[in-house]
């Protein structure tokens, strides 16, 4: 039981005085990547996407 209490203390002492925590302006800057990020990834999944569709029509048209 002394571990555990030990391990808490610990961890929260870390959380206090080795964490450097962003600033608001970093963490802005932060999510406005990650949210052009996950644009762009979701633009080149739907353009993959439709490119494959459209293939894969043209075949079924051709067999069918």
């Amino acid at each position: 039981m002394n571990k555990i209490s030990t391990y808490f203390r610990e961890s929260y002492k870390e959380l206090l005085e080795k964490v450097s925590w962003p600033t608001w302006t970093q963490l802005q800057q932060s999510t406005v990547i990650v949210l052009v990020a996950t644009m762009l990834i979701t633009l080149m999944v739907w353009l993959m996407d439709l490119i494959s569709s459209s293939i894969l029509h043209f075949i079924y048209s051709l067999l069918g």
